[in-house]
């Protein structure tokens, strides 16, 4: 599937029929977010891999978002190893597995895969609950699987401001 296409077919998927996604799809997912560009390449990001009963009825404890996903990539960072910008008041740590968490929700559509980025949720609970070592932030959780039969985009979905409202040439 060509980019542009990837990008505007891609949506936010509800509800899922429960199939679980292939290895092959679920491996091109995973390298697209490992070739994900970090702040000096530090590579700071942490994946989970959450596809068995125990670990989704996990993720089902810590939010309703998982839409009958038959698997959700937990995305972490480690924070000993970041960059810490300039003023010492950022760091690379969620920027760096956002634009991971990025590359793997384009990839799941690119390979034939839905997905649903997952905020709802808090995060120190989850790195509780899957037991994360003490050093590792989680960022998001990432639903894969199949779109159940009539769901779709959110009516709103393609509503989007022209480029007038969101870019200024300096």
């Amino acid at each position: 599937m060509e980019f542009t296409e990837v990008v505007k077919s891609r949506y936010s998927c509800k509800k899922y029929d429960g199939r679980q996604i292939t290895q092959a799809q679920l491996g091109a997912i995973l390298e697209a977010g490992r070739l994900a560009p970090t702040a000096k390449n530090l590579q700071e990001q942490k994946i989970y891999v959450v596809q068995s009963a125990e670990g989704l009825a996990k993720i089902d404890s810590l939010t309703p978002c998982r839409y009958g996903a038959p698997t959700v990539l937990l995305v972490a960072f480690d924070k000993t190893n970041v960059f810490v910008y300039p003023g010492k008041k950022r760091d690379s740590g969620t920027e760096d597995a956002s634009i991971v968490a990025t590359h793997l929700l384009l990839a799941a559509q690119a390979a034939g895969v839905q997905s649903c980025w997952i905020n709802f949720f808090d995060p120190e609970a989850a790195a509780k609950a899957f037991d994360l070592p003490e050093n590792e932030e989680v960022l998001m959780l990432l639903d894969l699987g199949y779109a159940a039969p009539g769901a779709g985009p959110l009516p709103a979905h393609s509503q989007r401001k022209p480029l007038s409202e969101t870019v200024r040439y300096l």
